[in-house]
C-alpha cells in the first residue's frame, strides 16, 4: 500500500498537477492538505475518473483536507474533524480505516497541522492546543493496536537537519523549541517519523518558500511527515519525497512524501 501525503495548496490550481501525479506514482491512498474549497467545488468527478473515492473537509477559501483512497481499496469508520474542541471550525482533520482483499486494515489520517505564526499569540496558542488534542487522540487509536498512518503538513521542524538555512527559522513557529518539544511527545506515543526511518540524511526538504531563489538554491525544509504506529512501522517497505513536481509550472510550495507499507 502506497500512502502519499500533500498540500497542494489550493485544489483548484493543481488539479492538474494532481491528476499527473496520480496517473504517474499510482499511489493506494492520497492525504490532501490546504484544499482551499468548500467540499462541493472539490473536483470530484476528475478524481473519481481517475479511480479514486474521494472524502473532503472543505473550508473557504482556508485550509482542507481530503483523502483519496485508489480501487479496489476500501474504507470505513470516516472522522471529519479533530476531537477535543467542539467549538474548532477549521478543516483540518480526516480520518479512515482503509483495508481490501489481501491487504491488511490500515487507519489513515490527513492533518493539516496550523501554521501558528505570529508568535507568541493566539495562533500560535492554537497551534499548541492542537497539537496537544492531536496527541490525545493518537494514544487512543494507539490503544486499538491497529496499523495508523498520521499523514500530513505538520508545520513542524523537527530538527536542524531538516532546514537548509536553520538560523533563519529560530523564531519562526515551526521551529520554536515549545512546537519541536510537543512534536517530539507525539513521536514519544510510540510513532516512527517514516521517511527518517528509510532516508536518514540531510538535506531532505519538502517544501520551498515561493521567494525568488528558495528552490533553485535548494532553500527547503521538511514539514511533511508520516507517521507511523508500531503495527504500521513494522510494514515499512521504503519512503520517498517527489521532489520533482516542485520544478513544474505553477507548482505547490510543497511536494508529496509516499510511504509503502507491506500488505500485511
Amino acid at each position: 500500500m502506497r500512502i502519499t501525503t500533500w498540500n497542494v495548496n489550493s485544489i483548484k490550481q493543481r488539479v492538474g498537477h494532481l491528476l499527473g501525479f496520480l496517473d504517474e506514482a499510482k499511489p493506494d491512498v492520497v492525504c490532501l492538505q490546504e484544499l482551499k474549497c468548500q467540499d462541493a467545488a472539490f473536483p470530484r468527478a476528475e478524481i473519481e475518473a481517475a479511480g479514486y473515492a474521494c472524502e473532503t473537509l472543505g473550508q473557504k477559501a482556508y485550509n482542507g483536507v481530503a483523502l483519496l483512497v485508489r480501487a479496489p481499496l476500501r474504507y470505513t469508520q470516516l472522522l471529519r474533524g479533530l476531537p477535543g474542541d467542539a467549538q474548532d471550525e477549521q478543516a483540518r482533520y480526516i480520518e479512515t480505516l482503509v483495508n481490501g482483499e489481501g491487504v491488511a486494515p490500515v487507519r489513515i489520517a490527513s492533518i493539516y497541522l496550523p501554521n501558528g505564526n505570529p508568535a507568541p499569540g493566539p495562533k500560535y496558542a492554537y497551534k499548541l492546543a492542537f497539537m496537544a488534542r492531536l496527541r490525545t487522540h493518537a494514544r487512543a487509536l494507539m490503544a486499538t493496536e491497529e496499523a495508523l498512518v498520521l499523514a500530513g503538513d505538520f508545520n513542524v521542524i523537527p530538527e536542524p537537519e531538516d532546514a537548509a538555512d536553520p538560523a533563519a527559522w529560530t523564531q519562526d513557529a515551526l521551529f520554536l523549541p515549545e512546537t519541536r518539544r510537543a512534536f517530539r511527545a507525539l513521536l514519544a506515543e510510540g510513532f516512527t517519523d517514516g521517511l527518517r526511518a528509510c532516508e536518514p540524511s540531510a538535506g531532505l526538504y519538502t517544501f520551498w518558500d515561493y521567494q525568488a531563489g528558495c528552490w533553485p538554491r535548494n532553500q527547503g525544509i521538511r514539514i511533511d511527515h508520516l507517521l507511523l504506529s508500531p503495527q504500521a512501522a513494522d510494514r515499512l517497505v521504503s519512503a520517498s519525497v517527489q521532489r520533482h513536481l516542485r520544478g513544474l509550472e505553477k507548482p505547490s510550495d510543497h511536494v508529496p512524501v509516499t510511504v509503502e507499507l507491506s500488505d500485511g
